[in-house]
């Protein structure tokens, strides 16, 4: 039984795989693509609980009076029977995951950023596809049963990371520190370290962390971290006012937001808020 409050955007496509759905260890994949904003509405889902995960954007989730942000690096995690709501950004593909038993990492989590490795990503997009046999299937949901887990502590070292598609330079294999910050600026875009605070906190030097950030993710922190605010600023822009998405994200100011944004999509936060769904800024 699903209950539903107010309605968003509906997606341009919604494609739905299911596995062994009689039975505990059966898995359901719905697949969203969105051409304006994407908002799933406030819910609540009595029969499966459920798993968001976005692999090309930010994810803004809420429940009860917490809100936090989801990047790529991570999925938002809700029990069955818990009210909650996620919102996506424009052309954006969202993955929804439901499980009829709770992943072992996440007992007594109701709902939260939950962190996701490299290999249940791919097992993800590997199913949500035609012509997957059950078995396999199943097989992929037990390891991704495995593979999720609580979000990790940045004062704990870093997180074991995937080796890069694009390398830059001799070394190949990212050391995971840029991947730990990301999964924590991900949460919150407005937390106001810098590179040096976080190699700090990290026990590294700024130089290994700036390097990292290259090989993981093809460019600089302070690069990085812009994209994540302003991608951010596209999930919140449909339903809050410019000024209070510049705090939101991290801008000292509406101006330099407006000037950030405009520069980036090629439009202001306002013209792009009121754009028509099928007349999404670039």
């Amino acid at each position: 039984m699903s209950l539903v409050g107010h309605f968003g955007p509906d997606p341009v496509r919604c494609e739905e795989y299911g596995y062994g759905l009689g039975g505990l260890d059966g898995i359901l994949v719905l697949k969203y693509a969105s051409a304006s904003h994407l908002d799933f509405g406030e819910s609540r889902q009595d029969l499966l609980h459920q798993l968001y995960w976005s692999p090309d954007g930010v994810l803004a989730a809420w429940h009860r009076d917490d809100a936090s942000f989801v990047g790529s690096h991570e999925a938002y995690w809700v029990h069955r029977a818990v009210t909650h709501e996620v919102r996506a950004g424009d052309r954006q593909t969202v993955y929804r995951v439901c499980l009829r038993e709770v992943p072992p990492a996440l007992a007594g989590l109701r709902a939260g950023a939950v962190r996701i490795d490299a290999a249940v990503s791919e097992l993800i997009r590997e199913i949500a596809a035609p012509g997957v046999e059950i078995p396999r299937a199943v097989a992929a949901r037990a390891r991704i049963m495995t593979g999720l887990g609580p979000p990790a502590d940045p004062g704990h070292g870093p997180e074991k990371s995937r080796v890069p598609e694009k390398s830059h330079g001799p070394e190949k294999k990212s050391t995971g520190y840029a991947v730990t910050v990301a999964r924590t600026l991900s949460r919150d875009p407005a937390d106001p370290r810098t590179l040096a605070d976080w190699a700090d906190r990290l026990h590294v030097s700024a130089k290994t962390l700036q390097r990292d950030f290259v090989r993981e993710f093809g460019m600089p922190y302070s690069r990085w971290r812009a994209l994540l605010r302003l991608r951010a600023s596209r999930v919140l822009l449909a339903n809050h006012q410019v000024a209070e998405v510049a705090r939101r994200v991290g801008y000292a100011t509406p101006s330099a937001f407006i000037t950030a944004f405009t520069r980036e999509y090629g439009c202001t936060p306002g013209r792009y808020a009121a754009l028509a769904p099928d007349q999404p800024a670039r």
